[in-house]
């Protein structure tokens, strides 16, 4: 593998040093994306984006990170700052609440595909407005995986990213070769390839012949 995204979990908490370790080990090619209290200065911002890093998380399912009450400001500063894209892990059921703000947010995507199946008409809606949606963690979600991709991918083939959520802590079920098979045997060789790689490298803003 020659590139990636590599996500901070949300055991990690604020803790910087494991991510920047992964990523020197893996070297160019690879971007990081952390978890950071509301408080984090401009200066930490700025030396972990020379490090890699280029996109702030909010999880909003199991704490960790900075909470929903920053996170249109939060996503806003960092974003003019340096540029980076939000990941939300978060059930599908805070949709309700949080359909308002997620337009607000200058780059986002939702993890898992979203947990669970509560309010995808309101996730489908955000996807046609330009949110993107991780294919990952089959094994933390309460949906139909094969059917989630189908509908996802009508609306937008440009949305959903594939990846594995290795180590898989906490999921029901960890990541296995036949999740990737999952997704090819859905949408087909061609339509898949961008699902592997092309959306996620356009998104990452990685290099093509890195990735």
């Amino acid at each position: 593998m020659k590139g990636g995204a590599v996500i901070s979990g949300s055991f990690q908490g604020f803790d910087q040093t494991y991510l920047l370790a992964a990523l020197k080990r893996l070297g160019a090619g690879f971007v990081g994306v952390t978890q950071l209290p509301a408080t984090v200065s401009d200066e930490e911002i700025l030396n972990l984006n020379d490090h890699g890093v280029r996109g702030v998380r909010f999880n909003l399912n199991r704490g960790g990170s900075a909470g929903v009450e920053d996170l249109v400001s939060m996503a806003k500063r960092i974003y003019d700052l340096v540029g980076w894209h939000v990941e939300l892990y978060l059930g599908a059921e805070s949709l309700s609440y949080l359909e308002d703000k997620i337009p607000a947010l200058p780059k986002v995507c939702i993890d898992h595909l979203g947990i669970s199946d509560s309010n995808f008409e309101i996730l489908l809606n955000l996807i046609r407005d330009g949110l993107a949606i991780k294919a990952t963690g089959f094994g933390r979600v309460d949906l139909n995986v094969e059917e989630t991709i189908r509908e996802i991918h009508k609306v937008s083939p440009d949305a959903l990213m594939f990846g594995t959520d290795l180590p898989s802590t906490r999921a029901r079920r960890v990541y296995s070769d036949q999740d990737f098979y999952t997704v090819l045997d859905v949408l087909g060789e061609n339509e898949a390839q961008k699902v592997f790689s092309e959306n996620a490298i356009n998104f990452y803003g990685l290099e093509k012949t890195q990735a």
